[in-house]
């Protein structure tokens, strides 16, 4: 199937007639498949368009970036749309808005700078020697096989094991991580059926009961702060005696949970993605190829490629970005893009549009591995920008480049399944086979 289009194309009129009634509670299933001319047609006739449920929906790039910069009139706190949509004493309710990123300072503040502590350039850099080894341990298993999965063999395995190791969670603990994350975030979607809001409330139960036995095991012993996330986090506790460093155990558990969501789904979503798109755009892939050959022959100069990987990472981030929406609401009454927006208005801001604006990026609907000046919204901006970017951009490199130089050949078998999700963007399954 190489070279055969995964994303279906759209009929200009077809996204013209999507986007005039775009209603993200009742979405097509033709938008899912292939959501980016919709964007486009809401880019040219209502860029900041009024949704019929009274939120903004923001689809430029240059208006999403004062957004995200200004704090002080975009709030990320969610109580007041979250409230009604999971009720009252919900566990969905609790964790979505204890949670890091749907938060203002000074929560925000708090756990953003115990867990950066653990993500210092240092501690990642003494990550990549078991990131490596786990990667190609994965397609060590895959070329026994024959192929596999792309997701379910290789990308989705990734970032459990590393977040995982950031929490200090035993091995055999593991396995259910992955559906947790699944089951949370997939609640996050704009329109919550009941079978999501049922697995999404199990999901924060169980993972919290668990996290309370790990969290009292972790204070009678403690691992290392520099590395241990979780650590950093109960240390943070009081310890210094000021309401500033202190986490109340809802606080603690939540923000546990946000953290194998956060590094989870995203970084699945870049890996399966960008190894997808490379086989809609196989020019590309012998461009990356061509770079990883050119190294060193069979044994790819990792270090001299890591410039190559990382614009390429940074391409398949912007090009199919893993989370497509972010929300804000606005404090107080303010104009964006030209339009007036009221106190207390909600606002989606459209990642996946603004990641493909033509007046931000050249060809945008083209994937480019050597794209300069790259500055796609994929980790967000401001105060909000990812914590784990850098972490997520070595997962990128190190799997996407080792797999390419293990599989060069490697072809789907069978269109991949999307997620069917409308905010975050990724495939659930894509079956593969060597050649």
């Amino acid at each position: 199937m190489s070279g055969v289009p995964v994303t279906p194309p759209m009929a200009p009129e077809r996204a013209r007639a999507i986007a005039a009634s775009l209603d993200l509670r009742d979405l097509p299933a033709d938008f899912y498949a292939n959501p980016f001319p919709v964007y486009a047609a809401l880019r040219e006739s209502e860029p900041v368009r009024r949704m019929p449920d009274g939120s903004y929906f923001l689809t430029r790039y240059a208006d999403l970036v004062p957004v995200y910069r200004d704090a002080q009139a975009f709030s990320s706190d969610k109580k007041v749309e979250f409230t009604p949509k999971y009720g009252e004493g919900a566990p969905l309710l609790e964790h979505h808005t204890t949670s890091l990123v749907f938060n203002d300072p000074p929560l925000h503040t708090r756990v953003r700078k115990l867990i950066m502590g653990a993500l210092i350039r240092r501690a990642i850099a003494e990550m990549e020697p078991e990131l490596v080894a786990l990667v190609d341990g994965l397609l060590d298993h895959i070329e026994q096989r024959g192929g596999g999965d792309l997701v379910e063999d290789f990308a989705s395995a990734i970032p459990v094991e590393i977040i995982g190791n950031l929490l200090g969670v035993p091995h055999a603990d593991r396995e259910p991580l992955r559906a947790w994350s699944l089951a949370i975030l997939g609640a996050l979607e704009p329109k919550l059926t009941p079978e999501q809001e049922t697995l999404g409330n199990r999901g924060v139960s169980e993972f919290t009961a668990y996290l309370k036995t790990l969290v009292a095991e972790r204070r009678r012993h403690p691992g290392d702060p520099e590395h241990d996330v979780l650590t950093r986090l109960i240390q943070g506790e009081g310890s210094s005696g000021t309401d500033s460093e202190t986490l109340s155990e809802a606080e603690l558990l939540q923000n546990c949970v946000f953290i194998l969501n956060a590094g989870h789904e995203t970084t699945t979503n870049l890996i399966g993605n960008a190894l997808v798109a490379l086989q809609e755009w196989p020019e590309q892939k012998d461009k990356l190829l061509a770079a990883i050959g050119a190294t060193a022959g069979n044994t790819p100069d990792w270090t001299a490629l890591e410039p190559v990987m990382t614009l390429a990472v940074d391409e398949f981030l912007r090009f199919e970005s893993s989370n497509q929406l972010g929300n804000r609401r606005a404090l107080r009454a303010c104009e964006v893009g030209g339009t007036a927006l009221p106190e207390g208005a909600l606002v989606t801001l459209c990642i996946g549009a603004a990641n493909r604006d033509p007046a931000q990026f050249a060809l945008p609907d083209t994937l480019d591995i050597a794209r300069a000046n790259n500055r796609h919204l994929a980790f967000g901006f401001g105060i909000h920008q990812c914590a784990g970017l850098s972490l997520a951009r070595l997962e990128g490199r190190v799997a996407i480049g080792r797999f390419l130089a293990r599989f060069p050949g490697y072809r789907l078998t069978a269109p991949p399944t999307r997620g069917g999700r409308a905010r975050f963007r990724g495939f659930l399954h894509a079956p593969f086979a060597l050649v």
